[in-house]
Protein backbone atom coordinates (compact mmCIF):
# COMPACT_ATOMS: atom_id res chain seq x y z
CA UNK A 1 0.00 0.00 0.00
CA UNK A 2 2.93 2.35 0.55
CA UNK A 3 4.09 2.42 -3.08
CA UNK A 4 0.81 2.30 -4.96
CA UNK A 5 -2.38 4.31 -5.27
CA UNK A 6 -5.24 3.46 -2.97
CA UNK A 7 -8.12 1.87 -4.85
CA UNK A 8 -11.42 3.68 -4.36
CA UNK A 9 -15.01 2.57 -4.91
CA UNK A 10 -18.04 4.84 -4.90
CA UNK A 11 -21.68 4.30 -3.98
CA UNK A 12 -23.96 6.99 -5.42
CA UNK A 13 -22.87 10.12 -7.23
CA UNK A 14 -24.14 9.29 -10.73
CA UNK A 15 -26.57 11.02 -13.06
CA UNK A 16 -27.28 14.63 -12.06
CA UNK A 17 -25.81 14.26 -8.56
CA UNK A 18 -23.86 17.29 -7.39
CA UNK A 19 -21.55 15.79 -4.80
CA UNK A 20 -20.26 12.66 -6.57
CA UNK A 21 -18.11 14.46 -9.15
CA UNK A 22 -16.78 16.75 -6.40
CA UNK A 23 -15.70 13.74 -4.35
CA UNK A 24 -13.96 12.27 -7.38
CA UNK A 25 -12.09 15.47 -8.29
CA UNK A 26 -10.99 15.92 -4.70
CA UNK A 27 -9.89 12.30 -4.33
CA UNK A 28 -7.77 12.44 -7.46
CA UNK A 29 -6.04 15.73 -6.65
CA UNK A 30 -3.00 14.23 -4.90
CA UNK A 31 -2.55 11.47 -7.52
CA UNK A 32 -2.70 9.04 -4.61
CA UNK A 33 -6.08 7.44 -5.37
CA UNK A 34 -7.66 5.70 -8.36
CA UNK A 35 -11.35 4.97 -8.91
CA UNK A 36 -11.70 1.24 -9.66
CA UNK A 37 -15.36 0.36 -9.10
CA UNK A 38 -18.75 1.68 -8.16
CA UNK A 39 -22.50 1.49 -7.99
CA UNK A 40 -23.26 5.06 -8.99
CA UNK A 41 -27.06 4.91 -9.11
CA UNK A 42 -30.02 2.68 -8.26
CA UNK A 43 -30.69 2.74 -12.01
CA UNK A 44 -28.10 0.45 -13.58
CA UNK A 45 -28.09 2.26 -16.93
CA UNK A 46 -27.35 5.54 -15.17
CA UNK A 47 -24.67 3.81 -13.12
CA UNK A 48 -23.19 2.30 -16.27
CA UNK A 49 -23.06 5.62 -18.12
CA UNK A 50 -21.43 7.32 -15.15
CA UNK A 51 -18.88 4.57 -14.57
CA UNK A 52 -17.84 4.36 -18.19
CA UNK A 53 -17.51 8.15 -18.37
CA UNK A 54 -15.18 7.92 -15.36
CA UNK A 55 -13.17 5.10 -17.03
CA UNK A 56 -14.27 2.37 -14.66
CA UNK A 57 -14.18 -1.13 -16.22
CA UNK A 58 -17.69 -2.31 -17.05
CA UNK A 59 -17.10 -5.51 -15.09
CA UNK A 60 -16.74 -3.44 -11.91
CA UNK A 61 -19.81 -1.26 -12.36
CA UNK A 62 -22.32 -2.97 -10.10
CA UNK A 63 -26.11 -3.19 -9.99
CA UNK A 64 -26.35 -2.45 -6.27
CA UNK A 65 -24.08 -1.74 -3.33
CA UNK A 66 -24.53 -5.19 -1.79
CA UNK A 67 -23.25 -6.86 -4.96
CA UNK A 68 -20.41 -4.36 -5.03
CA UNK A 69 -19.28 -5.01 -1.45
CA UNK A 70 -19.50 -8.78 -1.77
CA UNK A 71 -17.76 -9.05 -5.13
CA UNK A 72 -15.02 -6.60 -4.21
CA UNK A 73 -14.35 -8.43 -0.94
CA UNK A 74 -14.01 -11.68 -2.90
CA UNK A 75 -11.30 -10.26 -5.20
CA UNK A 76 -7.60 -10.87 -4.50
CA UNK A 77 -6.02 -8.36 -2.11
CA UNK A 78 -4.01 -6.79 -4.93
CA UNK A 79 -7.17 -6.03 -6.94
CA UNK A 80 -10.02 -5.20 -4.59
CA UNK A 81 -10.87 -1.66 -3.57
CA UNK A 82 -9.27 -0.32 -0.41
CA UNK A 83 -12.03 2.07 0.60
CA UNK A 84 -15.43 3.31 -0.51
CA UNK A 85 -16.84 6.83 -0.79
CA UNK A 86 -20.56 6.87 0.08
CA UNK A 87 -22.38 9.81 -1.51
CA UNK A 88 -26.02 8.78 -1.20
CA UNK A 89 -29.03 10.27 0.66
CA UNK A 90 -28.89 10.10 4.46
CA UNK A 91 -31.51 7.34 4.62
CA UNK A 92 -29.10 4.63 3.45
CA UNK A 93 -25.80 5.84 4.94
CA UNK A 94 -25.78 3.44 7.86
CA UNK A 95 -26.52 0.22 6.01
CA UNK A 96 -24.00 1.01 3.28
CA UNK A 97 -21.21 2.13 5.63
CA UNK A 98 -21.80 -0.73 8.06
CA UNK A 99 -21.59 -3.32 5.28
CA UNK A 100 -18.40 -1.76 3.94
CA UNK A 101 -16.79 -1.86 7.39
CA UNK A 102 -17.87 -5.46 7.90
CA UNK A 103 -16.28 -6.41 4.57
CA UNK A 104 -12.98 -4.84 5.63
CA UNK A 105 -13.15 -1.54 3.76
CA UNK A 106 -12.43 1.94 5.08
CA UNK A 107 -15.09 4.59 4.45
CA UNK A 108 -15.43 8.21 3.36
CA UNK A 109 -18.97 9.35 4.11
CA UNK A 110 -21.02 12.48 3.47
CA UNK A 111 -22.71 14.25 6.35
CA UNK A 112 -24.97 13.90 8.25
CA UNK A 113 -23.34 10.57 9.01
CA UNK A 114 -26.59 8.62 9.35
CA UNK A 115 -30.36 8.98 9.15
CA UNK A 116 -30.86 8.90 12.92
CA UNK A 117 -28.96 9.20 16.18
CA UNK A 118 -29.59 5.53 16.93
CA UNK A 119 -27.85 4.60 13.67
CA UNK A 120 -24.96 6.96 14.46
CA UNK A 121 -24.39 5.23 17.78
CA UNK A 122 -24.36 1.83 16.08
CA UNK A 123 -21.98 3.03 13.35
CA UNK A 124 -19.54 4.40 15.93
CA UNK A 125 -19.59 0.99 17.63
CA UNK A 126 -19.01 -0.66 14.25
CA UNK A 127 -15.95 1.51 13.53
CA UNK A 128 -14.51 0.69 16.94
CA UNK A 129 -15.18 -3.03 16.52
CA UNK A 130 -13.62 -3.28 13.07
CA UNK A 131 -10.72 -0.89 13.64
CA UNK A 132 -11.35 0.67 10.23
CA UNK A 133 -11.03 4.37 9.41
CA UNK A 134 -14.05 6.56 8.66
CA UNK A 135 -13.78 10.12 7.36
CA UNK A 136 -16.74 12.49 7.31
CA UNK A 137 -16.81 15.31 4.77
CA UNK A 138 -17.35 18.38 6.93
CA UNK A 139 -15.47 20.18 4.21
CA UNK A 140 -15.33 23.68 5.63
CA UNK A 141 -13.09 22.61 8.50
CA UNK A 142 -10.39 21.76 5.93
CA UNK A 143 -9.65 25.21 4.52
CA UNK A 144 -6.13 26.50 5.33
CA UNK A 145 -7.48 29.74 6.86
CA UNK A 146 -9.75 27.72 9.14
CA UNK A 147 -6.76 25.63 10.20
CA UNK A 148 -4.94 28.88 10.93
CA UNK A 149 -7.81 30.16 13.06
CA UNK A 150 -7.92 26.90 15.00
CA UNK A 151 -4.16 26.97 15.58
CA UNK A 152 -4.14 30.57 16.81
CA UNK A 153 -7.09 30.01 19.15
CA UNK A 154 -5.43 26.89 20.56
CA UNK A 155 -2.25 28.91 21.12
CA UNK A 156 -4.26 31.37 23.23
CA UNK A 157 -3.98 34.42 20.97
CA UNK A 158 -7.55 35.53 21.78
CA UNK A 159 -7.22 34.81 25.48
CA UNK A 160 -10.33 33.41 27.12
CA UNK A 161 -13.02 32.84 24.51
CA UNK A 162 -16.39 34.53 24.94
CA UNK A 163 -18.53 34.57 21.80
CA UNK A 164 -19.09 32.59 18.59
CA UNK A 165 -21.26 33.80 15.71
CA UNK A 166 -21.69 31.37 12.85
CA UNK A 167 -23.98 31.93 9.87
CA UNK A 168 -24.69 29.79 6.82
CA UNK A 169 -27.11 31.37 4.36
CA UNK A 170 -28.31 29.99 1.03
CA UNK A 171 -31.25 30.91 -1.17
CA UNK A 172 -31.61 28.00 -3.55
CA UNK A 173 -34.68 26.61 -1.75
CA UNK A 174 -36.52 29.93 -1.52
CA UNK A 175 -39.09 28.41 -3.90
CA UNK A 176 -40.39 24.83 -3.78
CA UNK A 177 -38.08 23.61 -6.55
CA UNK A 178 -38.18 20.06 -5.21
CA UNK A 179 -41.50 19.65 -7.06
CA UNK A 180 -39.84 20.36 -10.40
CA UNK A 181 -37.47 17.38 -10.34
CA UNK A 182 -34.08 17.27 -12.02
CA UNK A 183 -32.30 18.84 -9.04
CA UNK A 184 -30.86 17.85 -5.67
CA UNK A 185 -33.70 19.33 -3.64
CA UNK A 186 -35.98 16.29 -3.68
CA UNK A 187 -34.40 14.05 -1.05
CA UNK A 188 -33.10 16.98 1.01
CA UNK A 189 -36.66 18.19 1.66
CA UNK A 190 -38.14 14.72 2.25
CA UNK A 191 -38.05 13.67 5.93
CA UNK A 192 -38.25 10.04 4.79
CA UNK A 193 -34.86 10.38 3.10
CA UNK A 194 -33.07 13.18 4.96
CA UNK A 195 -34.08 12.40 8.53
CA UNK A 196 -35.54 14.76 11.11
CA UNK A 197 -33.58 17.79 9.96
CA UNK A 198 -33.89 19.62 6.65
CA UNK A 199 -31.86 22.81 6.58
CA UNK A 200 -30.53 22.09 10.07
CA UNK A 201 -29.20 18.73 8.92
CA UNK A 202 -27.97 19.79 5.49
CA UNK A 203 -26.07 22.98 6.30
CA UNK A 204 -26.75 23.65 9.98
CA UNK A 205 -24.48 20.74 10.84
CA UNK A 206 -21.68 22.39 8.86
CA UNK A 207 -22.06 25.62 10.83
CA UNK A 208 -22.18 23.80 14.16
CA UNK A 209 -19.17 21.60 13.30
CA UNK A 210 -17.09 24.58 12.17
CA UNK A 211 -17.77 26.37 15.45
CA UNK A 212 -16.67 23.41 17.56
CA UNK A 213 -13.67 22.67 15.34
CA UNK A 214 -12.09 26.13 15.47
CA UNK A 215 -12.81 26.83 19.15
CA UNK A 216 -12.12 23.39 20.59
CA UNK A 217 -15.26 23.86 22.72
CA UNK A 218 -18.41 21.72 22.62
CA UNK A 219 -22.06 22.74 22.75
CA UNK A 220 -23.66 21.73 26.06
CA UNK A 221 -27.15 23.17 25.63
CA UNK A 222 -29.10 25.30 23.19
CA UNK A 223 -32.31 27.21 22.62
CA UNK A 224 -33.56 27.09 19.05
CA UNK A 225 -36.31 27.75 16.54
CA UNK A 226 -36.85 25.72 13.37
CA UNK A 227 -39.06 27.25 10.69
CA UNK A 228 -40.55 26.30 7.34
CA UNK A 229 -41.06 29.40 5.24
CA UNK A 230 -41.98 27.75 1.94
CA UNK A 231 -45.60 26.68 2.06
CA UNK A 232 -46.18 22.95 1.74
CA UNK A 233 -42.60 21.91 2.49
CA UNK A 234 -42.68 19.13 5.10
CA UNK A 235 -39.37 19.96 6.80
CA UNK A 236 -37.47 22.95 8.14
CA UNK A 237 -35.77 25.37 5.74
CA UNK A 238 -34.49 27.82 8.37
CA UNK A 239 -32.83 27.31 11.76
CA UNK A 240 -31.62 29.69 14.48
CA UNK A 241 -30.12 28.89 17.87
CA UNK A 242 -28.48 30.33 20.93
CA UNK A 243 -25.67 28.03 22.04
CA UNK A 244 -23.89 27.45 25.33
CA UNK A 245 -20.47 25.81 24.89
CA UNK A 246 -18.03 24.43 27.43
CA UNK A 247 -15.96 26.92 29.48
CA UNK A 248 -18.67 29.57 29.43
CA UNK A 249 -18.52 30.35 25.70
CA UNK A 250 -21.80 31.60 24.20
CA UNK A 251 -22.81 31.41 20.55
CA UNK A 252 -25.42 32.28 17.94
CA UNK A 253 -26.06 30.07 14.90
CA UNK A 254 -28.22 30.84 11.88
CA UNK A 255 -28.64 28.48 8.94
CA UNK A 256 -31.14 29.12 6.16
CA UNK A 257 -31.80 27.94 2.61
CA UNK A 258 -34.53 30.49 1.85
CA UNK A 259 -32.54 33.76 1.85
CA UNK A 260 -33.38 34.58 -1.78
CA UNK A 261 -30.33 35.65 -3.76
CA UNK A 262 -27.77 34.18 -1.36
CA UNK A 263 -25.34 31.65 -2.80
CA UNK A 264 -23.28 29.86 -0.14
CA UNK A 265 -22.37 32.41 2.49
CA UNK A 266 -20.79 30.65 5.44
CA UNK A 267 -19.10 32.96 7.93
CA UNK A 268 -17.77 32.64 11.46
CA UNK A 269 -16.58 35.13 14.08
CA UNK A 270 -14.93 34.12 17.34
CA UNK A 271 -14.33 36.74 20.04
CA UNK A 272 -12.13 36.47 23.11
CA UNK A 273 -10.70 38.82 25.70
CA UNK A 274 -8.03 40.13 23.31
CA UNK A 275 -9.72 40.29 19.93
CA UNK A 276 -11.90 38.70 17.26
CA UNK A 277 -11.17 36.31 14.37
CA UNK A 278 -13.40 36.38 11.30
CA UNK A 279 -13.55 34.12 8.21
CA UNK A 280 -15.84 33.99 5.19
CA UNK A 281 -16.03 30.87 3.03
CA UNK A 282 -16.66 32.91 -0.13
CA UNK A 283 -13.35 34.73 0.52
CA UNK A 284 -11.53 31.63 1.76
CA UNK A 285 -7.88 32.73 1.65
CA UNK A 286 -8.39 35.58 4.13
CA UNK A 287 -8.52 35.51 7.92
CA UNK A 288 -9.30 38.85 9.60
CA UNK A 289 -8.07 39.58 13.11
CA UNK A 290 -9.39 42.59 15.00
CA UNK A 291 -7.41 43.37 18.13
CA UNK A 292 -8.57 45.30 21.18
CA UNK A 293 -5.28 47.19 21.57
CA UNK A 294 -3.78 47.53 18.08
CA UNK A 295 -4.71 47.79 14.41
CA UNK A 296 -6.49 44.93 12.71
CA UNK A 297 -4.55 42.32 10.72
CA UNK A 298 -5.35 40.54 7.48
CA UNK A 299 -3.82 37.06 7.32
CA UNK A 300 -3.48 35.52 3.86
CA UNK A 301 -2.94 31.83 3.30
CA UNK A 302 0.07 30.54 1.41
CA UNK A 303 2.54 32.80 3.21
CA UNK A 304 5.47 31.84 5.40
CA UNK A 305 3.96 33.14 8.61
CA UNK A 306 1.16 30.55 8.63
CA UNK A 307 0.98 27.87 11.32
CA UNK A 308 2.33 24.37 10.60
CA UNK A 309 -1.22 22.96 10.46
CA UNK A 310 -2.30 25.56 7.89
CA UNK A 311 0.85 25.00 5.83
CA UNK A 312 0.25 21.23 5.83
CA UNK A 313 -3.14 21.86 4.23
CA UNK A 314 -1.96 24.46 1.69
CA UNK A 315 -1.01 23.62 -1.90
CA UNK A 316 -0.26 26.96 -3.57
CA UNK A 317 1.82 30.09 -2.86
CA UNK A 318 0.20 33.19 -1.44
CA UNK A 319 -2.18 34.98 -3.80
CA UNK A 320 -3.28 31.79 -5.57
CA UNK A 321 -6.81 30.96 -4.37
CA UNK A 322 -7.59 27.60 -2.86
CA UNK A 323 -11.23 26.71 -2.56
CA UNK A 324 -13.91 24.12 -1.99
CA UNK A 325 -12.46 21.18 -3.91
CA UNK A 326 -9.01 21.72 -2.41
CA UNK A 327 -10.59 21.67 1.06
CA UNK A 328 -12.37 18.46 0.12
CA UNK A 329 -9.04 17.09 -1.10
CA UNK A 330 -7.42 17.87 2.26
CA UNK A 331 -9.84 15.48 3.95
CA UNK A 332 -9.09 12.79 1.38
CA UNK A 333 -5.33 13.29 1.67
CA UNK A 334 -5.29 13.07 5.46
CA UNK A 335 -7.64 10.09 5.35
CA UNK A 336 -5.34 8.28 2.89
CA UNK A 337 -2.24 8.99 4.95
CA UNK A 338 -3.99 7.68 8.05
CA UNK A 339 -5.09 4.50 6.25
CA UNK A 340 -1.53 3.95 4.96
CA UNK A 341 0.01 4.49 8.39
CA UNK A 342 -2.40 2.08 10.07
CA UNK A 343 -1.82 -0.55 7.35
CA UNK A 344 1.92 -0.30 8.04
CA UNK A 345 1.39 -0.71 11.78
CA UNK A 346 2.36 2.89 12.46
CA UNK A 347 0.66 5.68 14.40
CA UNK A 348 -0.56 8.44 12.07
CA UNK A 349 0.92 11.89 12.68
CA UNK A 350 -1.40 14.44 14.36
CA UNK A 351 -1.75 16.46 11.15
CA UNK A 352 -2.71 13.29 9.27
CA UNK A 353 -5.48 12.57 11.78
CA UNK A 354 -6.86 16.08 11.35
CA UNK A 355 -10.07 15.19 9.53
CA UNK A 356 -13.67 14.77 10.72
CA UNK A 357 -14.33 11.22 11.93
CA UNK A 358 -17.06 9.04 13.38
CA UNK A 359 -17.04 11.01 16.64
CA UNK A 360 -17.86 14.20 14.73
CA UNK A 361 -20.56 12.25 12.93
CA UNK A 362 -22.14 11.12 16.19
CA UNK A 363 -22.10 14.66 17.59
CA UNK A 364 -23.66 15.85 14.33
CA UNK A 365 -26.69 13.63 14.86
CA UNK A 366 -26.84 14.71 18.49
CA UNK A 367 -26.86 18.32 17.27
CA UNK A 368 -29.77 17.62 14.91
CA UNK A 369 -31.75 15.82 17.61
CA UNK A 370 -31.15 18.60 20.12
CA UNK A 371 -32.08 21.28 17.59
CA UNK A 372 -35.29 19.46 16.66
CA UNK A 373 -36.33 19.05 20.30
CA UNK A 374 -35.58 22.68 21.10
CA UNK A 375 -36.66 24.10 17.74
CA UNK A 376 -40.24 22.92 17.90
CA UNK A 377 -40.68 23.62 21.60
CA UNK A 378 -43.56 26.03 22.22
CA UNK A 379 -41.89 27.66 25.21
CA UNK A 380 -38.47 27.86 23.48
CA UNK A 381 -36.75 26.29 26.46
CA UNK A 382 -33.06 25.53 26.78
CA UNK A 383 -32.38 21.90 25.92
CA UNK A 384 -29.37 19.97 27.19
CA UNK A 385 -27.22 18.23 24.58
CA UNK A 386 -28.93 14.95 23.74
CA UNK A 387 -26.64 11.97 24.30
CA UNK A 388 -28.89 8.84 24.31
Amino acid sequence: MTNRKLRMGMVGGGGNAMIGPIHLRAALMENDIELVCGCFSRNYQTSLRTGLAWHVPESRIYHDYIEMMEREAALPADERMDFVAIVTPNKVHYEQAALALDKGFDVVLDKPMTFSLEEAIKLKEKVEQTGRTLALTHTYSAYPAVKEMKSRIKAGELGRLRLVYVEYTQGWLSQRIELQGGNNAGWRTDPGLSGKGGCVGDIGTHAWHLSEYVTGEQVEELCAELSTFVEGRPIDDDAVAFLHYTNGVHGVLHATQVAAGEENRLAIRVSGEKGTFEWHQMEPNTLIIRWADRPAEIIRTGNGYMSPLAKWNTRTPGGHPEGYIEAFANIYRNFVKTVRAKAAGQTPAPEELDFPNVNDGLRGLQFIETMVEAGYSRDKKWVKWIEK
